[in-house]
């Protein structure tokens, strides 16, 4: 059990006033997908000792200097344990009190180069240059062989001279970065911005658990960054809400809740400053992926399909429901980076203010038309924009692009959407996080496969939503599968542009036509023939086989069929990092995990192998053939019935 003791009092700010509202609201809030505990506020509620607001800065007036930060000796109270990440010593429960995965060290690496970039770049617009141990001078790193950019920092066009006000990490900046976590669990994250990532000025851990709220403050004091972080104890919903004025607004929100974040969208949109940075994951990916369609909607208001592009389209779809709510308050997005990781997908935005650009968001999204036989897909965007001179015009799009059924295979078209119809990522701004990964490995302990992520991200088409898959378009045609580098050739050969995917391994993201797609896979299937007489004429392998091609496939590979990435052989999919690696046991607010929860997972292993042949151990079930809603006596099978209800 986790104790608040007065020393820790003024580091959890719960004011007076933001407890009479919570109250007003209600005893119940939402995070993730678990009903909570009602808001209390700490047993012994003293005023904090600073008398600063939750906002503000340091909680006690004498903060100690990053030259005098060691860790103090803070006392692990039972059952404790300490988890080291990055440059944090956290401490933590043994029970399942306050939520952590180990495995989302990537995620939780990415976000902190992503966020120190972003710092660097607003730093230098207000004349501070960011410092970060182990930093060399920076080169642009360009996997495409293009043009290499400047390495300049970039300075003001009145002055030509550089910043000569530094910020270093650990130390509080003046007009530095206000960061929120709205949903900080253990503090872990938060602790490694403040110990990690230069030029912040306040970093504000909030969760509504008060256990976790608690942990928070302990782990600020143990780390010794009580000089930049603050514990909160709020809705993350209500304490976005209040900071929504244009004096109050963050300038990083971290939204990493278990479950889905749409709760939490609205307002996160409106507390985001001017050109803030909006960092979302969502562990939802069932529901992303098409497993519940209808339930996609009311969350998200797009419909997920099921499809091998189902990783890809899971970010589109929560960077439409980004745009479509930001727009409703004349905001618009920019992403930056967003990527499909192991079992979430993670994506970095950045949020504008602007009535003209917002026209611009019906043209940007797309409904999509899958075929269920072949699986060829087409993309129809909601607007149209024409520009004329200086003069812009919106209209609405024409369509639909397809036919009641599909020109390849005969077979009919689902419906999804509407998804995010533009690019997924900033180039420029990748190549610069990839720039300082790449130059400074030791600062994260997953930067190999941050480099290979992020190296394929600036591989991939830009203007070319969703992609195909090899195995896929073989197993349409029942053929053998065509390697991988022999088909990139074919389209390039074709006069295509094609390039892989982060998303998935054996991904194709090209502008070819499903036609010309096809026209290769027949020429494939000429070489490597198939028992044509096995093929049911209804099936999509029959329509598409029995039509000659148009286009002549060449196989022969071509250098630029490899991207770089795969010939430096970048960590780009790393292997299963451990057992049980998935989404974790949601934390309990009650203060504790089931006991028997690793002993029933075991008992669920190979269940259908060894199948249960003791009578004994078979649960007792009603007579399947006993079928009435109440009786008495015996079935026609002899067996003996007492009054129940079926």
């Amino acid at each position: 059990m986790l104790i608040i003791t007065a020393r820790l009092l003024p580091l959890l700010t719960v004011p007076f006033t933001h407890q009479r509202i919570l109250r007003t609201v209600g005893s119940v809030a939402y995070r993730g997908l678990r009903t909570m505990e009602p808001l209390r506020a700490p047993q012994d509620p003293q005023p904090p000792t600073s008398g600063a607001p939750m906002e503000g800065l340091n909680p006690s007036p004498a903060a100690s200097t990053p030259d005098q930060e060691m860790p103090p000796t803070t006392g692990l109270l039972p059952g404790e344990t300490v988890v080291r990440e990055g440059k944090a010593a956290i401490l933590f429960p043994s029970a399942n009190e306050v939520f952590y995965n180990p495995v989302q060290e990537f995620n939780r690496d990415l976000t902190c180069a992503v966020v120190t970039e972003f710092a660097r770049e607003q730093m230098a617009r207000r004349g501070v240059k960011v410092v970060v141990p182990g930093e060399k001078e920076r080169v642009v790193v360009n996997l495409a062989d293009e043009k290499k950019e400047e390495t300049e920092m970039q300075t003001g066009e009145e002055g030509g001279e550089e910043p000569v006000v530094t910020a270093s990490v650990g130390e509080r900046c003046k007009n530095g970065l206000r960061v929120l976590e709205g949903l900080a669990a253990s503090g872990l994250r938060s602790v490694r911005f403040a110990l990690e990532v230069p030029g912040l000025r306040s970093v504000t851990a909030n969760d509504f658990s008060s256990k976790a709220a608690a942990l928070i403050a302990r782990n600020a004091q143990h780390n010794g960054v009580t000089h930049l972080l603050q514990a909160s104890q709020r809705d993350a919903s209500m304490l976005m809400y209040e900071m929504r004025g244009k004096k109050d607004r963050y300038d990083v929100i971290d939204l990493d809740p278990y479950g889905s974040p749409a709760p939490f969208l609205d307002a996160a949109v409106q507390a985001v400053g001017e050109g803030g940075l909006l960092c979302v994951t969502c562990t939802d990916m069932a529901v992303m992926a098409g497993n519940s369609g209808e339930t996609c909607y009311s969350k998200y208001g797009s419909v997920s399909i099921k499809a091998k592009y189902c990783h890809e389209m899971a970010l589109r779809i929560i960077l439409h429901s980004l745009d479509q709510r930001a727009g409703v308050y004349q905001r618009y997005i920019h992403p930056l980076l967003c990527v499909s990781v192991d079992f979430y997908i993670r994506v970095f935005v950045r949020v504008h203010t602007g009535q003209a650009m917002v026209k611009n968001s019906a043209s940007k999204q797309a409904l999509v038309y899958n075929c269920v036989g072949c699986g060829s897909f087409h993309l129809q965007r909601l607007g149209k924009r024409t520009t004329q001179g200086n003069h812009i015009k919106y209209s609405a799009a024409t369509g639909p692009p397809v036919g009641a059924e599909c020109e390849h295979c005969g077979h009919r078209h689902q419906l999804g959407g509407p998804i995010w119809g533009e690019a997924l990522h900033d180039v420029s701004f990748v190549q610069k996080v990839l720039s300082a990964v790449s130059g400074n490995p030791s600062r994260f302990g997953t930067a190999r496969r941050i480099e290979g992520m992020l190296s394929m991200v600036t591989e991939e088409l830009e203007d070319v939503p969703l992609y195909y898959t090899v195995d896929n378009l073989s197993s349409t045609v029942h053929c053998s599968t065509p390697p991988l580098l022999q088909f990139r050739s074919a389209l390039l050969h074709a006069g295509h542009r094609v390039s892989l995917s982060h998303a998935c391994k054996n991904a194709l993201k090209t502008d070819a036509p499903p036609r010309v797609l096809w026209d290769v896979m027949r020429c494939w299937e000429k070489s490597n023939p198939v028992k044509r007489d096995r093929l049911s004429e209804s099936s999509p392998a029959h329509h598409i086989l029995n039509t000659e091609p148009i286009l002549q496939a060449c196989f022969d590979v071509r250098e630029d069929a490899n991207p770089q990435s795969r010939r430096r052989h970048l960590t780009r999919f790393q292997e299963n990092p451990e057992p049980f690696w998935g989404p974790k046991a949601r934390a309990n607010a009650g203060g504790g995990i089931s006991s028997d929860l690793e002993d029933r997972r075991k008992q669920g292993q190979n269940k259908r192998k060894n199948q249960i042949t003791d009578a004994t151990q078979l649960k007792s079930f009603p007579c399947k053939s006993f079928t009435g809603a109440f009786s008495l006596g015996k079935c026609s099978e002899g067996c003996e019935h007492t009054l129940f209800f079926s």
